[in-house]
């Protein structure tokens, strides 16, 4: 009989504005929104209070604001949600064995074990006081045998609350719930199954396997399974790689400027996919260059935590004007991207508008389905990735 599992999937309330209010109380109980702009943004993060009225992330601000003419639109700031989440990764890292930070506000850890010394509900409980304590944040968490069904729990428990599904209770808990409730489930694969009548997801509980594979091929094992709360997935510890970078060695030297900026702005874009893929962020640029003479050079610079790389190449091709001496030739130039944290680019919401959003998804679904490079920018495309070299360090 395999052991008894206790995830506990961790994920702090309308995070940046939690964090706003702690800044200035006189936003408690109204309806707030982080977006860039009240015009051309979109909505990061918003306040319950705004959630009723059919407010939701990536949401056009314009949009939102008619939905909730009250809401007050404050722009984000990525240095105070970057160190709030570093305060809680270290409460975390401080009190558990064994976590995972899924985002900038989000954590799976793993009690599995710690029963035959203590309870892990009560443990988990302690520690989400602690981090509420110590913060001002508010927090839930859900506690299941499974990282699919603590998720769930959480977004039950909210806001501010935590729940316990205890072993056996699966079905139970899950049935009443709507289908769209299972992480991942999209929007397209929900309507397929509401055409057959399937609402809750007691009643998928109730099809047989053979029926959901013949509809939805593999995924529909994968839909059986969580709807019956079966789920295997690992708590991938907390020591990622800290840093990306990649280089590119020229046939003959170069000294043409606008030559060199294609090379990085190429190379940036790359690495700037790579981390959007991988769900990180990075907090430092680097560039790298060597002369014909093999004399190397690095500059760097701290930036805001981001993946994106409009905000990364204007950044990178300052370095290349402080490292370089004109009057020499380059033999070799590198982009390095470090300090790197797991987070998606929604912290960078608030800086974007609606169509920069939607660029980058669309830039990132053709990119990792066709390959890197098959759409960039068009000061990148003289470069292909044939003549990368790319290569990570941890």
């Amino acid at each position: 009989m395999a052991a008894k599992r206790y995830i506990v999937h961790i994920d702090l309330d309308s995070f940046f504005v939690s964090v706003e209010r702690k800044f200035n109380p006189e936003l408690i109980g109204k309806p707030v929104i982080i977006s860039g702009s009240a015009e051309r943004g979109v909505v990061a993060s918003c306040s319950y209070e705004t959630r009723k009225f059919g407010v939701h992330s990536a949401m056009p601000t314009k949009q939102a604001l008619k939905l909730c003419p009250d809401a007050i639109v404050i722009h984000g700031s990525h240095d105070r949600y970057s160190e709030a989440s570093r305060q809680v990764t270290q409460i975390i890292h401080d009190a558990v064995p064994l976590y995972q930070k899924s985002s900038i506000d989000e954590f799976y850890i793993d009690l599995s074990g710690t029963e035959r010394f203590y309870e892990p509900y009560k443990l988990a409980s302690q520690l989400r006081q602690r981090i509420i304590k110590e913060t001002g944040l508010p927090i839930s968490f859900g506690m299941a045998s499974g990282k699919t069904l603590a998720k769930m729990a959480t977004n039950k428990a909210k806001p501010n609350g935590q729940i316990f599904v205890p072993h056996g209770k699966e079905l139970e808990f899950l049935a009443p719930l709507p289908i769209s409730a299972i992480p991942g489930l999209g929007e397209s694969t929900c309507n397929k199954l509401y055409a057959y009548g399937l609402e809750k997801i007691g009643d998928l509980q109730r099809v047989e396997l053979r029926f959901l594979e013949t509809v939805f091929g593999k995924a529909g094992t994968w839909i059986w399974e969580k709807a019956r709360g079966i789920d295997s997935g690992e708590i991938v510890p907390h020591s990622d790689r800290k840093s990306i970078s990649t280089e590119h060695t020229f046939n003959d030297n170069v000294s043409d400027k606008k030559t060199l900026e294609t090379v990085i702005i190429s190379m940036t874009e790359e690495l700037a996919g790579k981390l959007r893929r991988e769900n990180k962020l990075a907090s430092c640029l680097a560039i790298k260059i060597r002369y014909g003479n093999f004399e190397t050079h690095t500059q760097q610079e701290k930036i805001p935590l981001t993946a994106a790389e409009h905000i990364m190449i204007p950044g990178i091709k300052n370095l290349l004007s402080k490292a370089w001496n004109q009057s020499r030739s380059i033999r070799l130039i590198g982009v390095r991207l470090s300090q790197l944290t797991t987070g998606s680019y929604q912290i960078n919401l608030f800086e974007d508008n609606e169509e920069r959003i939607r660029l980058y998804q669309a830039m990132d679904r053709i990119n990792f389905k066709f390959g890197d490079k098959t759409v960039c920018r068009a000061a990148g495309m003289e470069i292909g990735t044939r003549n990368f070299n790319p290569f990570l360090k941890d």
